[in-house]
């Protein structure tokens, strides 16, 4: 059984944002428009999207 991930994809700047935004954003990976990364699917990860869920785009 593989373990299950999150594909997360920056499509808004994170110019402006919070401090709290930029350092979660860094913490997946995230550094500019387009860039993705694949997380795993648990509930730590789910915290990170929500606090960035106005700047992202998830594909389970």
């Amino acid at each position: 059984m593989a373990d299950k991930t999150i594909t997360v994809k920056l499509v808004k700047s994170l110019i402006g944002s919070k401090e709290k935004q930029l350092a979660t954003a860094a913490a997946l990976g995230l550094r500019k428009i387009g860039d993705t990364t694949e997380q795993p699917d648990n509930a730590a990860t789910k915290g990170k999207l929500r606090v960035l869920a106005h700047l992202i785009e998830v594909t389970e």
